[in-house]
């Protein structure tokens, strides 16, 4: 479903909408980035319009995404318009080791005699970690490998997340547990249908107001 909002209501062509590649989209700021722009990785993908703001370098995010070995292959999704904080981290599958073992010392990365260690074992890997639209994730807060983590949810300063996070939640504490719903059940259906972080961006920029207002109902009669 789609915003449908007519081109009669609103001239588009006279619209200034903030430029979704641009690396750095406040004047005279360069410790927020839009964070699709600064991502080398080819295993990082980031939407549009989710920005990464940092205390220090914006150049900090890759350092903070921990045990991303491209041999692994495991991917960090970040939908659109996220809102990430300075210091959080991401802990990928790179870090596992054998838990369900006597030892869970990595003993064959080491080579020599000990090479044949894992010979007709593998290491536990999760799947993708996946971050979903409109999520704000607060100050140093850590995301473990493996979670996916809901539309329009919200991620505790200091928080570290253990186990997936339902969307329009808030979880917070260590391991992160969930706080409060942002919404009703049936509200919450209802924004995910709508999924305004798909709409062409001309109708987001039409409907900022309603977008930073408390009502479903006026976002609905968008349609």
């Amino acid at each position: 479903m789609r915003c449908l909002a007519s081109p009669k209501d609103h001239d588009y062509t006279l619209m200034n909408i903030p430029d979704s590649n641009q690396k750095f989209p406040l004047d005279n700021y360069d410790r927020l980035c839009f964070l699709k722009n600064v991502i080398n990785s080819p295993n990082i993908i980031v939407g549009d319009y989710t920005y990464y703001d940092d205390f220090e370098s914006i150049d900090n995010f890759e350092k903070n995404v921990k045990y991303h070995f491209d041999f692994i292959g495991d991917k960090l999704i970040i939908g659109k318009f996220c809102m990430i904080a300075s210091d959080v981290t991401f802990i990928m599958n790179g870090a596992n080791h054998l838990s369900d073992a006597i030892s869970t010392y990595p003993f064959a990365i080491f080579g020599q005699d000990w090479s044949q260690a894992m010979d007709g074992k593998e290491y536990p890997k999760k799947s993708d970690t996946v971050v979903g639209n409109d999520v704000w994730i607060g100050y140093g807060a850590t995301i473990m490998p493996g979670i996916t983590i809901g539309d329009g949810a919200i991620i505790a300063t200091k928080s570290v997340v253990t186990k997936d996070v339902a969307p329009y939640s808030i979880v917070g504490g260590n391991p992160a547990k969930e706080i409060r719903k942002r919404f009703s059940e049936k509200e919450i259906s209802e924004l995910l249908e709508l999924a305004w972080w798909d709409w062409p961006i001309e109708e987001i920029t039409s409907s900022v107001q309603v977008l930073t207002d408390k009502s479903i109902i006026k976002l609905k009669s968008l349609l």
